[in-house]
Order: C-alpha cells, then structure tokens, then sequence
C-alpha cells in the first residue's frame, strides 16, 4: 500500500486527500487505503532511516546545509489534527490551515526534505478530548513551539549520523533566543534571520536590564541620571555659546531635570546624547531644520522616551 498511496500523492489531481486519490486509481480500494493512512499500524522508522542515510551520501558533508523552515497545509475543515487559523506561509497571511516544521539538506542547488513535523496549536494541546478523538499519540500531545520542534529534529539527525556545516533559518526561528542559544550549546554553527526591531549587541557588552537597574531615592535610574546630565551639560555649553556669539545676556532656560525621566530604552551613545541636545535646542530657538526633525523622529521611534507621571519630556513635535 505504501507505494500506491506515495504514487497518489505525486500522481495527478489537485485533491490528495484519501477518497480523491482511491477514486483516481482502480488499484487502490479506498478501505484498504483509510486503514493504513488512519490506523497507522506501519512503522515509519526504518523508512526514515534509509532516507536519511541515502541523503548523507548524496549531499552530506563539511559544506552541506541544514535549513530549517514550516510549511502550511490550508484546509477547510476543523477535523484535520492541528488545523487551526494561523499563519499560512503558502498564501501570506492567516488562515485556516496545517503547519509543519521541516528540516532540509541542501548542497549547491540540491535540497533534500528529512523531516516534516507537524506543528499543534495551543487550541490542540489544551483539548485532551479533541486529541485523543483525532488519535494524536500522548508523548506528542504536549504543547511544543516551532522552535523546540525543530531542535528535537536536529538532535535526531545529529544522532543518525548526517554531516551538515550549518543551520540555516529565517526569522521565525531567529527571534527565538533559546533557539539560537541551543544550537550554540550543541556546537553548531550558524545562520539565522532576526527581525528589523531584534536588538544585537556585541558579545563583549554589557546590557544593563531593566529589572537590574539601580534606582536612586528619587526614583530615577543611574543610566537615565548619566544620559540626562551628559544632555544637559552640552545644553548648558550649546546656549553659552551661542549667547556669546549674539552678544545676548539673557540667562539660559531652565536644564533638564532628571528627576522625571528615567531612561531611554535603548543605550546611546555620546554622540547621540550631543544630536539629541542640538535637536532639543533647535527645537526650543525655532531654527530646526529637516535633518535635526529627522533624527528627533528617529531617537522616539529607535529608542522610544519613557517618562513617569505623564510627562512627556522634550516636545519634538512641535518643531517648525
């Protein structure tokens, strides 16, 4: 049945369901065919062996690739396990479908498929009933990410014996932290994709979290404390000179008080503290221009400012 049933899902018609293909071929009676594709009494085991021990000797080695990627089933249905509305990566936006992890050899332009597992919902895993209705074995029915998924399949074919120089995956799988610190553990190199808002720092840097900052008695970090005493001392410089310079005595507006802001989201740099005072200074004499809007819109978009108390610190959008 195994050849019949393989013949059907890469033969004709665009239905690969179990009635369409038995009706498309008289040689496959479609009880015959329902049982081996529901009861499942086969073992897959040494199929799979014997597929990923092939592809090692086709495209196996020191240069070989090993990309991880999912794949989507859209279905119409809810019977289908893990059909659930989610996103379908083969039409571009969510929809009600399957989705499936899968890990492929590649080298040069051959890419060899060795595993598909399927992906269950949480809407699956929190119904043990619907499961067990739908015969889902019970070591696989616990709620796993794409990401834990996919490490599991590459233990296994780790543990098969296939040669691969790196993992390759894109920015779904790139995102994930544990993802990347578990292919680092196991000693793989790597290459994934991270989205534009991911934040990377060099591996000699020293983040400081949020949940580790020191608060001073006002409340206000000593981060903050840094950035807003750096920006108002270039302030205080700025309108110096450029009272000097106009021959103007009016005393300075008032500096930036610590006191209500308390960090910048992201690290900046001394350079950007002294743009971010220029831009601030322009903004308050009326003489920004479109390169000084334009960084003031990207320090609140990049960094986002985080007051407390309501304030809104320094009004950038009420530059000319």
């Amino acid at each position: 049945m195994c050849p019949a049933y393989i013949a059907g899902l890469i033969g004709p018609g665009d239905r690969k369901s179990i009635q369409p293909m038995a009706a498309r071929s008289d040689a496959i009676p479609y009880d015959r065919l329902h049982h081996f594709i529901g009861a499942g009494l086969w073992d897959s085991a040494p199929l799979q062996a014997t597929l990923w021990s092939q592809a090692d000797e086709l495209v196996g080695g020191d240069r070989a690739w090993l990309i991880i990627d999912d794949t989507a089933l859209p279905k119409k249905g809810k019977a289908s396990v893990g059909v659930a509305p989610q996103y379908a990566t083969a039409l571009g936006k969510n929809a009600n479908c399957q989705t499936l992890v899968s890990v492929t050899l590649a080298s040069s332009e051959v890419p060899l498929m060795l595993s598909l597992r399927l992906f269950l919902p949480e809407s699956w895993t929190s119904d043990t009933a619907r499961m067990d209705k739908s015969g889902v074995p019970a070591p696989l029915q616990e709620y796993r990410t794409k990401p834990e998924i996919a490490i599991e399949e590459i233990d296994r074919i780790i543990a098969a014996g296939v040669r691969f120089g790196c993992v390759l995956a894109d920015a779904g799988y790139g995102l994930s932290a544990p993802f990347r610190q578990a292919l680092s553990t196991r000693g793989l190199r790597w290459a994934v994709g991270i989205p534009r808002h991911q934040k990377v720092y060099p591996a000699k840097r020293a983040t400081d979290l949020p949940g580790r900052r020191q608060r001073s008695s006002s409340g206000t970090t000593c981060a903050g404390r840094q950035i807003y005493g750096r920006a108002r001392d270039a302030r205080k410089r700025e309108v110096a000179a450029g009272q000097l310079a106009q021959g103007n005595q009016t005393p300075p507006p008032p500096p930036l008080r610590a006191g209500k802001h308390r960090h910048l989201t992201h690290c900046t740099s001394r350079s950007h503290v002294a743009n971010l005072s220029a831009c601030h200074m322009a903004n308050l004499s009326g003489r920004a221009d479109q390169r000084q809007r334009a960084f003031a819109g990207r320090v609140r978009r990049n960094w986002g400012w985080i007051t407390s108390k309501g304030d809104p610190g320094p009004d950038f959008t009420a530059m000319p």
